[in-house]
This record gives C-alpha cells, sequence and structure tokens, in this order.
C-alpha cells in the first residue's frame, strides 16, 4: 500500500496520521484545504466555514454521515489549520521544503480507536483525490467511479493490524 497512514497516539488520544509532499508552495495547497470550490474535488463532504479561529463549519452531502457541524480550533494561513467534525478532529500542517514545495501533515484524531482502519482508507482515498487535484488532473472526488476503492484499502488496513472494528455505512 503506497502513501498509507498510520496509527499513532496524539497527545494520549488515538489518531491516523499521512504526510504528502507537493511541488506547490503552502499557499496553493492551502487553498486546496481551506477554500469550498476546491475542497468538493477531494472532501468527502461539502463544506461550509467561517475562515477564523472560532468559526463554524458545516459538513453535508456525503452520502454515508448525516449533516453536521464543527468548530474551527485554529486557523493560521497558510500553515494550521484544525477543526472539530463531530467527536474527530482533524489537523492539518503545511510546511515549506527549501524547494518551493511543501509538506502536508494530516491528523485526524479519533473519537474511538476501533475507527482508525475505517478511517484511513477513506483518508487515503480523499488524499489520493487531493493529490490529483493539486497536480492539476482530474479529480471527482472520492465517492466518484474513478476514485480509488475504498475496501481494498481498509482490507489493507486491518491486515496490517490497524484497529478495526466501528460501524462502517452502508455494510
Amino acid at each position: 500500500m503506497t502513501d498509507h497512514g498510520t496509527f499513532v497516539d496524539f497527545d494520549g488520544r488515538p489518531a491516523v496520521r499521512f504526510e504528502r509532499t507537493y511541488r506547490h508552495p503552502p499557499e496553493r495547497v492551502w487553498s486546496a484545504i481551506t477554500e469550498p470550490g476546491e475542497l468538493a474535488h477531494w472532501f468527502p463532504a461539502k463544506v461550509s466555514l467561517e475562515p477564523r479561529a472560532g468559526g463554524a463549519i458545516e459538513f453535508s452531502e456525503d452520502p454515508n454521515v448525516e449533516p453536521s457541524s464543527g468548530r474551527i480550533v485554529t486557523f493560521d494561513p497558510p500553515r494550521l489549520l484544525t477543526y472539530t467534525w463531530g467527536a474527530d478532529e482533524l489537523h492539518f500542517r503545511l510546511e515549506p521544503t527549501g524547494t518551493g514545495g511543501c509538506t502536508l501533515t494530516f491528523v485526524n484524531v479519533l473519537s474511538a480507536r476501533d475507527a482508525a482502519a475505517r478511517n484511513a482508507a477513506g483518508w487515503t482515498v480523499c488524499l489520493a483525490e487531493l493529490d490529483k487535484h493539486v497536480s492539476g488532473a482530474i479529480a471527482d472526488g472520492p465517492h466518484s467511479a474513478t476514485a480509488e476503492p475504498w475496501e481494498p484499502l481498509y482490507d489493507d488496513y486491518v491486515a496490517a493490524g490497524m484497529p478495526a472494528g466501528a460501524p462502517i455505512p452502508g455494510r
């Protein structure tokens, strides 16, 4: 499995962590992770947000979960973004590489340990779509027919020993 996530401890809480390096500056990737029109190419839900710490963030149109809301915890362009989504937290950190590009570190702090394999597989699909979008390729989103299939990724994460067992929507 390439570009997979890892199960980590994040301040005493279970989390899955991903890292991606792009040839684009942090400002380009920042817009991809904060602007609703760009999020539509890779994020699993439609997003509406108030771009500031303490701002509201709304999630809708994800075929696997009910609409919900959260709160933006950290908004420090173009470096740090943290927000809540339900009982989970999403952390995005962008660091310049020194060659004009940047590294994105993404951490999903989980509300339940047994959600690790399920969420890691989902974020692997989403981040593959983000990779396409940022590179200029067509990215139709993680629920599209052109996205990487979720189930084989989930099976790989489970086989690798990542905690599993959380309910899977649609199963």
